[in-house]
């Protein structure tokens, strides 16, 4: 009796977290939970009652897991003994707090035995049940589990709670969709499995919900189908998606940016790659009649390295068909001067962002050399690559002068410092043409030389070919030479 009297007052305790420490290092957690394992039904209340309140602390969830609570707490919720039921909320709601430690992935068939109880619980136990899914489902790695998940048709039976009165459940099931939909397959799978009808919500759910966090995972669930997926694409320009996410991007970036509103921009990053495909100039007009091209410029300046690198993706995709445009467009009125404003001295035709998506007219050069200025590298690749549409074979020698004026020459020689592999061979593809022209090799060649020498004896051995190239210009090797 004083055992329970004590779990009670545990239980029921207001506990910091130097004092839910405390008592799991005294060995508080292994009691309770035989306590709760052996004992008769007012023991078994009051023990989780006290292992909940113990298992907000990390620690503590730990110790959970390694004195075997989970598979009783499972067992629990299987049970059909009406005495039993009471048990079952506080049950579910200890699985949920243990779902946070990446522990969890150790025990197999957690997450399917939850997944089969769903449809059987009640709101609360739902809850909890999508909760602790939703921390299995989010750990860095746990794509076996969310593999396994949807072997065992956890996006059939998420899909309905899409359009569930409960926003919580609702909101849950919306946030385990998105993790789910992380792995989805490139080759298209994901239409079959959503539906017309889903993605519809989706977007209402992006347009209409209170929730910023459900608002997250919807768009976040969107930038993760496959972007060459046109069924996909027209569904969501007929629903009007485009607006609702240039609206949510101005809303979003008017305040302060916590983890939440960071994912939101990264996923709203993503799904703008799908307007900007260059496959689909009609699309990129489309996309950009609605204000993209300054959409993805604000994600430049963002705080998440990731929004950077999406916008540097979508940038890149529409400048790769700006040369053409720009002639297009010029060609049509030969017989009248283009203006100042419109002409562009880098593609030498009638540059409008609207219409030919200039990276010159859109003020995108320095916002994209102010990424690789900074200490982040994981979006030099896509900056790279949307800065090099400006050094094409046509343009090349004034897009050097566009990239050099915006200190992008320092930037590249940086990215051979401190870039990934794939990093430097773009940076050092674009030196090459830069130090083409006489006035750059002056002013840059001398700081360039040093870290193009030491890469070419501390880096890739596929660098050195290229390397060769450069120091060619700088007069330091013979173009022909045998040196590499």
């Amino acid at each position: 009796m004083n055992k329970i009297l004590m779990a009670n007052a545990v239980s029921r305790m207001k506990l910091t977290d130097q004092m839910k420490c405390t008592l799991g290092e005294e060995g508080s957690v292994e009691p309770l939970v035989k306590m709760f394992t052996t004992g008769n039904l007012e023991a078994k209340l009051s023990a989780l009652g006290a292992l909940h309140n113990l298992s907000g602390l990390t620690e503590n969830i730990n110790r959970l897991i390694n004195s075997g609570a989970v598979e009783p707490l499972l067992q629990l919720l299987f049970s059909v003994t009406s005495v039993l039921v009471t048990l079952r909320e506080p049950a579910a709601a200890i699985l949920a707090s243990i779902a946070q430690s990446d522990l969890i992935l150790m025990k197999k068939g957690v997450a399917p035995q939850m997944l089969s109880l769903l449809n059987h619980a009640s709101p609360a136990i739902q809850i909890h049940l999508l909760q602790a899914l939703n921390s299995i489902a989010s750990h860095s790695n746990a794509k076996r589990i969310r593999t396994k998940m949807k072997d065992n048709g956890a996006m059939q039976l998420l899909l309905p709670f899409l359009t569930e009165s409960n926003t919580q459940i609702r909101v849950a099931s919306v946030n385990l969709l998105f993790h789910m939909s992380k792995d989805f397959d490139p080759a298209g799978e994901c239409f079959e499995q959503l539906g017309e009808a889903h993605l519809k919500t989706l977007v209402s759910i992006i347009s209409s919900s209170v929730s910023e966090n459900e608002k997250s995972a919807a768009v976040g669930i969107l930038s993760n189908l496959p972007v060459n997926d046109k069924k996909v694409t027209e569904i969501l320009i007929r629903e009007n998606l485009l607006p609702f996410l240039i609206t949510l991007l101005g809303v979003t970036m008017a305040g302060s940016l916590d983890p939440t509103k960071l994912l939101l921009l990264e996923s709203i990053a993503g799904v703008m790659i799908r307007f900007t495909v260059p496959s689909d100039k009609k699309l990129q007009r489309i996309s950009a009649s609605h204000g993209v091209i300054s959409c993805l410029l604000k994600l430049l300046s963002c705080g998440s390295v990731v929004a950077k690198s999406k916008a540097a993706i979508s940038l890149g995709q529409l400048s790769q068909n700006t040369l053409a445009l720009s002639k297009v467009k010029s060609n049509r009125w030969l017989c009248v001067s283009p203006s100042s404003e419109t002409f562009c001295n880098i593609h030498k035709g009638t540059c409008v962002v609207k219409n030919s998506f200039c990276l010159i007219k859109a003020g995108a050069v320095c916002p994209l050399v102010q990424v690789l200025e900074g200490k982040e590298r994981e979006a030099d690749e896509a900056v790279l690559d949307a800065l090099a549409t400006l050094l094409q074979d046509e343009i090349w020698e004034d897009g050097s002068n566009a990239v050099e004026r915006a200190s992008g020459v320092p930037a590249l020689v940086r990215v051979l410092e401190v870039g990934s592999l794939k990093a430097q061979e773009k940076a050092i593809w674009m030196l090459e043409r830069i130090f083409r022209l006489e006035a750059h090799r002056e002013q840059y060649g001398e700081a360039a030389q040093v870290v193009l020498i030491d890469l070419t004896q501390k880096g890739d051995s596929t660098l050195k070919p290229m390397i060769a190239k450069i120091l060619a210009h700088l007069q330091l090797l013979q173009m022909q030479s045998s040196y590499f």
